[in-house]
């Protein structure tokens, strides 16, 4: 068996458990707070590593990957009600600012890269994955808590087949560049086509769950709405995590995935799709 064969069995492998797990932690409430405090903490870890390899820049690695998580978990005990009020991200303040301040005293040879870097990880990673908690844990003008798993679950699954259509669509009619400076394998034709399969798969589901005996809040126009929303921002994601590895000087942000390469690697569309989702989704409120 060839190197290259061994590598498409296990990017296979590793493929299939990544979406069983991802799949798994949205079955529950607590499952997914656990999951996505474990991704949010092993991310930012991961990111804080890269970082502190550039030359002069030196960020805290521990201390920045525990504010991360922290701050996930409050922002989810605080849409489930377990704490009310502001009160529970106090620490998470705190902790920013002694990031800041130690910098007096560390005498670093980069303090302003120090502090662009540990706070450019906060809100890349941090605040993009803690939104997923706005997503899943809806409360109403009465404070009235709703669980839709369903919605959170959505952004991956619209991920997914947007990556599924970019592929085969790109592979098939690839002809024109998206983004030759960052990322010259993309094609618009492959953006397309992706964007097509998500809102088919989008219309799909709105159909379905519109066929319940209790209907999603959301109708067909405004899941494939969703649908494009992800497709676009996370492309854009992709796109982003490109130049920022070409910044680097890196392939790949990690190995920690067998054939998908790092956390920031496998995450990097979520982080700009999961804050354009509830955006969007805010926004048809107010419509």
């Amino acid at each position: 068996m060839s190197d290259k064969q061994k590598n498409l069995i296990t990017r296979a492998i590793t493929g299939v458990l990544f979406v069983a797990i991802m799949v798994a932690g949205f079955l529950q409430p607590h499952y997914m707070v656990v999951l996505f405090a474990i991704i949010t903490g092993m991310t930012l870890w991961e990111y804080t590593g890269l970082v502190s390899d550039i030359p002069g820049v030196r960020v805290n690695r521990f201390i920045s990957t525990v504010a991360g998580v922290y701050f996930f978990v409050a922002v989810a005990g605080n849409r489930l009600g377990f704490v009310e009020g502001f009160s529970i991200f106090v620490p998470y303040i705190l902790t920013i600012v002694y990031l800041l301040v130690s910098e007096l005293y560390l005498k670093n040879e980069q303090p302003v890269s120090n502090w662009a870097y540990t706070m450019l990880g906060q809100m890349y990673i941090a605040l993009p994955f803690s939104l997923i908690n706005v997503l899943a844990f809806q409360v109403s003008e009465h404070g009235q808590l709703t669980i839709d798993m369903l919605l959170p679950l959505s952004i991956f699954i619209f991920l997914w087949t947007n990556d599924t259509g970019a592929y085969c669509s790109g592979s098939l009619l690839g002809r024109h560049k998206l983004f030759p400076r960052v990322s010259p394998g993309k094609s618009w034709e492959g953006s397309i086509g992706g964007g097509i399969l998500v809102l088919a798969v989008a219309a799909l589901i709105g159909y379905l769950t519109s066929q319940s005996s209790t209907p999603h809040s959301l109708n067909i126009p405004e899941w494939m709405g969703l649908g494009l929303v992800v497709a676009v921002f996370g492309t854009w994601g992709d796109l982003i995590e490109s130049l920022f590895k070409r910044t680097l000087g890196i392939k790949d942000s990690g190995s920690i995935l067998p054939g998908h390469g790092g956390m920031l690697d496998r995450f990097d569309s979520s982080l700009l799709a999961i804050p354009a989702a509830v955006v969007y989704l805010y926004s048809l409120t107010m419509i």
